[in-house]
């Protein structure tokens, strides 16, 4: 190991062996005074053998870092992944819309909800174990489930423990990166990661895609035993525990409330487009959710061991952080929401051709979220992830001037603008975010950090769809002589290319009508969907241009 790598490992503090502390202090050979006699302490070995272990976890830190990233992938995979199969379950489980739509949300819910106390008990009990659980857990439920599964509540039912696997996976996976790797790498350390987290939503999509067209959808499901196979072996001999060195206890009242405060908002989110924005079930839940979130804030500040300490929010850094990672994956998920229904409905591609053409949107991301530590370095992080959200606006803004008969070329160059820009928003405000919190309380940092991604992407998904839908309906124009299928074609654009399908089949030519009129409505819906991401994205670059720290030390 050369003299520069000796200078950082010394760097590493808090890591945590065998549920035993390897401090700063021992690294660099100080030794406190002892509180006894000094003749019954012995021999310095003790105090050389951690400072052996630590030299070895730096050496094969970035061995570490790639197995966080298998174990990232494996959690935004299942995210994503179950979309594609749907029509098939639908078709062999006999399921109907409100089973689809809670195979899917089963997941998000239970993983969004619980991913603050999930990141404590990794803290409190040890990160790997909590990564090593939670794969377990997806792991078995996810072969059980493609064995043994006959009913949509057998699905909805393992979709909800799979979500509460992967609460325990992913924010270990940010915080043993956090932990293991020294300050001066650590920038270059989370934008690798950042950049897994931004490239496996649509990576998802194609595993998806190629899973049910080749195989049908038991592979979505049997596709995660293998991975997670070789990362829980690995992992055994290579990932480091770590811990929260004072033992607090666990914060039980914040817990339930963070619960009860998560899951009701990120419920009022995903079910206000299907009961209505100012429903009484969606203002009653989000109330609800709101109370729940003041009750918690409140406790935090009162209790002796808050699980996530209020005053955190008073650092600029780790706020205007979570703000941009909530609103970048806002834009992020509306728009892989709408290109999904474009690609495959209006453009008439399969499942696994829509994912393919989302290849050049992580070809953009991944190397601009892997360097950025570089560009923060030189320009600050203010101004990168500024110009990040301003490379996504751009985007945007370029979308709204996509037609039907646009070629992809020019809609590729587009994904591939929305990723670097992507790369350059999530990679610097993760870090800022990580930066923020004190290792001890790295689990829960890192699970502040997912929960804003979460709670920002269902965001993206409900008002995308919302404003999609809205656009769509007063702009259908059903022809003449359809009557009967009009308030069928109006609610819904899947709905009207089927029927206008069905009437081709039996030789009504209207039906064909009604697929264009359906498709230029559609259009004018993706327009305007890409209009309030497109302000989304403006607004939030100048928040973080004002408002968050430029050069950090």
């Amino acid at each position: 190991m050369s003299e520069e790598d000796d200078k950082k490992v010394t760097n590493i503090t808090n890591v945590y062996i065998s549920d035993s502390v390897i401090s700063k202090s021992s690294i660099l050979g100080e030794k406190k005074e002892p509180e006894e006699e000094p003749e019954e302490e012995p021999e310095e070995e003790p105090e050389e053998e951690p400072e052996e272990e630590i030299k070895e976890i730096y050496e094969r830190r970035w061995i570490i870092l790639a197995l966080m990233s298998l174990s990232l992938i494996i959690v935004i995979l299942n995210n994503v992944t179950l979309n594609v199969a749907l029509p098939e379950l639908s078709q062999d489980l006999n399921a109907d819309n409100t089973d689809l739509q809670w195979m899917v949300d089963a997941y998000a819910l239970v993983f969004g909800g619980t991913l603050l106390v999930m990141g404590a008990i990794g803290d409190r009990f040890g990160r790997k174990p909590a990564l090593q659980l939670g794969l377990i857990i997806v792991a078995l439920t996810s072969g059980a489930t493609a064995m043994y599964a006959s009913t949509s509540e057998h699905v909805i039912f393992a979709r909800a423990v799979m979500g509460l696997g992967a609460a325990l996976v992913m924010p270990a996976t940010l915080s043993v990166v956090v932990v293991v790797f020294p300050s001066e790498e650590r920038g270059k350390a989370v934008g690798i990661w950042a950049a897994m987290a931004g490239a496996g939503a649509p990576i998802g999509l194609i595993v998806g895609g190629w899973s049910v067209e080749n195989y049908g959808w038991e592979m979505v499901f049997w596709i995660n035993v293998p991975v997670i196979i070789v990362a829980l072996i690995l992992g055994i001999f290579l990932v480091p525990n770590s811990k929260d060195s004072q033992k607090r206890p666990l914060d039980l009242v914040g817990s339930f409330l963070s619960i009860g405060a998560l899951l009701s908002i990120l419920y009022a989110i995903i079910e206000a487009p299907n009961v209505g924005w100012t429903s009484p079930e969606t203002l009653g839940i989000a109330g609800l959710g709101l109370v729940l979130t003041f009750g918690f804030i409140k406790w935090e500040r009162s209790t002796e061991n808050p699980m996530l300490p209020i005053n955190l929010f008073s650092n600029m850094g780790f706020t205007m952080g979570l703000v941009a990672i909530s609103l970048a994956f806002f834009v992020m998920f509306s728009f892989m929401f709408t290109q999904m229904l474009h690609f495959q409905l209006v453009r008439g591609h399969t499942a696994l051709e829509a994912a393919v053409r989302f290849i050049p949107l992580p070809l953009g991301l991944m190397p601009a979220a892997a360097n950025s530590d570089k560009l923060v370095a030189k320009f600050g992080n203010n101004n990168v992830v500024a110009l990040g959200l301003t490379l996504v606006c751009t985007g945007m803004l370029l979308f709204t001037t996509v037609e039907v008969g646009t070629e992809y070329l020019r809609i590729a160059l587009t994904f591939f603008i929305l990723g670097l820009g992507m790369g350059l928003t999530m990679a610097p405000s993760t870090t800022l975010v990580m930066d923020s919190i004190p290792e001890d309380k790295a689990g829960v940092g890192s699970a502040t950090n997912d929960a804003s991604r979460e709670v920002g992407g269902a965001l993206g998904i409900a008002i995308g769809g919302s404003v999609l839908n809205e656009i769509y309906q007063n702009n259908i124009v059903v022809p003449e002589g359809l009557e009967v299928h009009s308030p069928v074609a109006t609610e819904s654009f899947p709905a009207a290319m089927r029927i206008g399908s069905d009437l081709l089949g039996e030789g009504n030519m209207l039906g064909s009508e009604l697929i264009a009129n359906a498709r230029l409505a559609f259009m004018d819906g993706m327009v305007g969907t890409a209009m309030v991401s497109a302000g989304v994205a403006l607004i939030t670059a100048i928040l973080v241009k004002f408002y968050m720290p430029g050069k950090t030390k």
